[in-house]
């Protein structure tokens, strides 16, 4: 497995880490613990996205092109 994969496996990992560990929205939910986990899970998203962009440009053309088919009239 090269560099690149590797980084990618871990990126990910952090990023389903973040979404598993969402706080439980009940009413003792406090704004501030949700503000917190959403921080986490935002940077984790993009360091992702950003991982996938610069390494990975084909997949995002290819992604790009189904996602703009899905909303062609």
């Amino acid at each position: 497995m090269d560099k690149k994969t590797k980084e990618c496996i871990q990126l990910l990992r952090d990023l389903v880490s973040d979404v598993q560990g969402a706080p439980f929205p009940g009413g003792d939910l406090k704004s501030e613990l949700y503000s917190i986990w959403y921080d986490h899970a935002q940077k984790a998203a993009v360091e992702c996205f950003e991982f996938l962009d610069s390494n990975f440009p084909s997949e995002q053309t290819d992604l790009n092109k189904t996602i703009d088919k899905l909303f062609d009239k």
